[in-house]
């Protein structure tokens, strides 16, 4: 089964992002009761404070853990498997698309790279476009 997966340096960036956010949600509060401003102005930075340090912590984990959520790398099973595997279980839906193999020439036999669908020869190992192992 494939999973679709961001890339780790996508979560890497809102990682950082997200503490920047914190930053701001500091600075915000502090500004805000220096300045005696109704009791909402400081507590908005808190929220910012609390949701920033809550997606630094989601984005770094998704960027260094080996089995990460997320949404844009497409992934076989063979190389990590589907968190949502863990919690849910497998889905079967019967519905895979059968992968071609038909000849080009005689005595060359031809494939299709699960990854990113460019045709390759029986005898590779890795798809020439993608770079990924081949099954």
């Amino acid at each position: 089964m494939r999973s679709i997966k961001p890339g780790r340096g996508p979560s890497g960036m809102n990682a950082f992002g997200s503490v920047v956010a914190v930053i701001f949600g500091i600075i915000w509060t502090i500004a805000a009761v220096s300045m005696g401003a109704p009791f909402f102005f400081p507590l908005f930075g808190i929220v910012f404070v609390i949701a920033g340090i809550g997606q630094a912590v989601y984005h770094y984990h998704n960027a260094t853990s080996e089995n990460r959520f997320s949404s844009f790398d497409i992934t076989d099973e063979n190389e990590e498997p589907d968190p949502l595997n863990r919690r849910f279980g497998p889905q079967s839906s019967g519905t895979e698309p059968p992968q071609p193999e038909e000849p080009d020439a005689p005595g060359t036999s031809a494939a299709f790279c699960p990854f990113c669908g460019e045709k390759v020869a029986g005898e590779f190992e890795f798809c020439p476009k993608c770079g990924k192992k081949l099954p």
